[in-house]
């Protein structure tokens, strides 16, 4: 997923503030799974949610102002109730490594309890296809969400 850095994602010095990526990985993931033919929002009106449990983000470079950035998640874990997905940002015009994150997610239900995650879920963070039949898109293997 790509994304151009506005000057409302910036401080003063014109660098992305550094929380401003924590929404650039929201937004990676959801297109991650997006992407795979599953709809968060559906899930959520099931009763799913996927609160962040443990986040770990190494920042390496600044994106600056008018930056062009990609977006890349990966699958790095799926557990029965979470999963852990990694995520690079990358500036496009040099490819250049701006930030590296891993995030691990809970399934909680109603009252906040835990619970498995859905298996359509579950399917597709394992590599699996959508339970419909469809066939997966092209670019939906490891890489930019």
């Amino acid at each position: 997923m790509e994304v151009r850095v506005y000057y409302e994602d910036t401080d003063s010095g014109g660098v992305v503030y550094y929380a401003n990526y924590l929404r650039y990985l929201e937004r990676g993931r959801t297109e991650f799974v997006r992407a795979r033919g599953v709809s968060l929002q559906d899930l959520l009106e099931l009763g799913y949610q996927f609160p962040v449990a443990r986040l770990e983000i190494d920042y390496r470079f600044p994106a600056v102002y008018d930056d062009l950035i990609r977006v890349t998640t990966t699958v790095l874990e799926v557990g029965n109730a979470s999963f852990t997905l990694g995520h690079q940002v990358l500036r496009v015009a040099d490819n250049k490594l701006l930030t590296e994150a891993q995030v691990t997610l809970a399934c909680i239900g109603p009252g906040n309890r835990v619970r498995r995650l859905p298996v359509e879920l579950s399917r597709i963070l394992q590599g699996g296809r959508p339970e419909t039949g469809q066939e997966r898109p092209a670019d939906a293997g490891e890489g930019e969400a």
